[in-house]
């Protein structure tokens, strides 16, 4: 005798729809208590929403150098500037590159707007070049005096080998050759004699004994006569003319600077071809020195570095002031001039009229390198803390608007199906929240208002998927099979076409995200990941739950308020075989 063939299970059938509940309900625990174990108990919200500085800064290639503008030239400056900022012990600020040419710096509220601007606008092309000479810039005029305002420099710095007795710490105003009487004779020797270093076609520099003589033959050489010329004419009380004085200036070229001394005084260089650059810097960082009780910068410089440092300092050793002095020249602007009387190794320092945020600032900058290009600041946006909220108010509004009306769709159309959809949308905002407070400390992601929108735009999405399987459901009934059939027989379809439109809503989301930058990014982000829970809680909640219900009494009747009653959908009433009954045979005809 054979044995009875067990029942087959309807096609989409879910034999165990407590085991899906139980695993989503795990996963909700799990994110919930990580959220409040992490202590970021909600999202972290964008400068738009709760209030920062947005600095826009463009890039600008030097003459002769107009192919540095490039993606890899910006996408180091991006680097770079987010380790600077990141320096000021803001973690959540946000660098990015936009188009070709400009990068956006959102910083949130609470950083120094005018440091977080120093920070990210400073190229940081840091030199360390042989003074030739200088002298005292020209007095300024009763009505400019007030015009001249320039950042804390250091001047009168110290270059350190490691051992006190190898310092030398003679401030640049303090030298004899300062004074008026012989910069005239000073700047001619200077322009005419061998360069104490090196230059680019790699001669020697003299020896003390071969110090040049004095000579009052104007120089020939159209390059030194320019640079002569420039240096007689620069007046560096003038703003404009401090920055320019080094601008497109070559590092193996003779140039120009300005810079403060000891007593706070501007003075003009006149300084030979670049030695040392801040690549060859290893770290810095901004110190108290406890013996002098002053704030100073103290350098390491790579291998590389230590042995140009130290050959361009053995040979500086050898000079008389001021050609025994080295400047370190950063952005164009003279921040120390050292005296040099004993030959250096691996470390210097940069001493003079820091305080304890300027010299940090510095060490700061030197650490993470110099920017690639230079950068102007386009724009500058300060977002209020006041006016954040008032945005996030309306986007919270919005969205309530939003979730109202579709609630209300679902109660008017649906009745009792309602219940199931606004449990899932309940599930959904749940997972949608605990995921975004995750996501802040863990990848930086920050709510901003187009965050917001698509959050709004997700809830659409979401009761797209619910009113797909609930129509399908309906069709079912009306075809004339009871709910529970109805139930498993509906899914198939209804999967696979919520499968397809959340893949639709998904790969618009991705290449959202990467064609856009800046605020779009977070509209095309949380449109994604809604869309990803969309299918979890569809399939790990949804289905289950209305697989439990119908098989109670309200909704495996088609109770009249359950939105599955066969009268209202139109039913057909179910379809029965019924046997032929064969006429009977006339024994006459047969």
């Amino acid at each position: 005798m054979a044995a009875p063939k067990k029942g087959r299970r309807p096609a989409g059938g879910q034999s165990r729809p407590g085991r899906a509940l139980a695993l989503i309900l795990i996963a909700m625990v799990a994110l919930t208590g990580g959220m409040f174990w992490s202590g970021h108990t909600t999202p972290r919200l964008g400068i738009d929403l709760a209030g920062g500085t947005s600095i826009t800064l463009k890039a600008k290639a030097e003459p002769g150098q107009e192919d540095a503008v490039n993606e890899t030239n910006m996408n180091t400056a991006v680097g770079i500037i987010e380790r600077r900022v990141n320096g000021l012990g803001v973690s959540e600020a946000e660098v990015q590159t936009q188009g070709r040419e400009n990068i956006i710096v959102n910083i949130p509220r609470g950083v120094n707007e005018k440091q977080a601007r120093e920070q990210v606008g400073t190229t940081a092309q840091l030199y360390f070049r042989p003074v030739l000479t200088y002298a005292p810039s020209e007095q300024p005029a009763p009505d400019a005096s007030s015009s001249a305002s320039p950042k804390p420099s250091a001047s009168g710095a110290t270059a350190d080998s490691g051992k006190k007795d190898e310092k030398s710490a003679t401030p640049s105003s303090s030298t004899p050759s300062s004074s008026a009487s012989t910069q005239g004779r000073a700047l001619s020797e200077a322009l005419k004699a061998p360069s104490p270093t090196p230059t680019a076609s790699g001669s020697a520099t003299p020896k003390s004994s071969e110090s040049p003589k004095a000579s009052g033959t104007p120089s020939t050489d159209p390059a030194t006569s320019a640079l002569e010329q420039k240096f007689a004419a620069l007046n560096c009380l003038d703003p404009k003319q401090r920055a320019a004085a080094g601008q497109g200036v070559k590092p193996a070229d003779s140039t120009v600077a300005c810079g403060k001394n000891a007593i706070g005084q501007w003075e003009k260089y006149l300084l030979g071809p670049a030695e040392v650059d801040g690549k060859d810097v290893d770290n810095a960082k901004g110190v108290l020195d406890q013996q002098r009780g002053m704030w100073i910068v103290n350098m390491e410089f790579t291998d590389e570095g230590a042995k140009k440092f130290s050959k361009i300092t053995s040979k500086l050793s050898q000079q008389q002031e001021p050609q025994n002095q080295f400047a370190i020249v950063l952005d164009g602007e003279v921040v120390s001039a050292p005296s040099v009387r004993t030959t250096l190794s691996a470390n210097a320092e940069i001493s003079g009229s820091f305080t304890q945020q300027s010299a940090q600032d510095l060490g700061n900058i030197l650490s993470y390198g110099a920017l690639p290009l230079s950068f102007d600041t386009q724009s500058v946006d300060t977002v209020t803390a006041a006016l954040g909220g008032e945005q996030l108010e309306a986007g919270l509004i919005a969205g309530a608007i939003g979730l109202a009306l579709v609630v209300l769709y679902l109660v008017v159309y649906y009745r009792g199906l309602s219940l199931i959809a606004l449990l899932s949308l309940a599930v959904s905002a749940l997972l949608t929240y605990v995921i975004m407070a995750l996501l802040g400390p863990a990848i930086g992601f920050a709510l901003n208002l187009p965050a917001v929108c698509g959050a709004i735009v997700a809830i659409g999405i979401t009761a797209d998927s619910f009113i797909v399987y609930f129509e399908r459901i309906r069709d079912e009934v009306r075809e004339g099979r009871s709910l529970r059939p109805a139930v498993e027989r509906a899914w198939p379809r209804a999967r696979r076409t919520i499968l397809v439109s959340d893949f639709v809503s998904f790969l618009a989301a991705a290449v959202l995200f990467l064609v856009t930058v800046g605020k779009v990014q977070g509209f095309a982000f949380t449109l994604g990941l809604t869309t990803l829970l969309d299918v979890v809680v569809v399939f790990l909640f949804t289905k289950p739950l209305m697989t439990l219900l119908a098989r109670t009494k309200f909704y495996g009747e088609g109770h009249a308020w359950s939105g599955l009653d066969p009268k209202r959908l139109g039913a057909k009433p179910p379809l029965r075989r019924t046997r032929r009954v064969s006429a009977p045979v006339d024994p006459k005809e047969a």
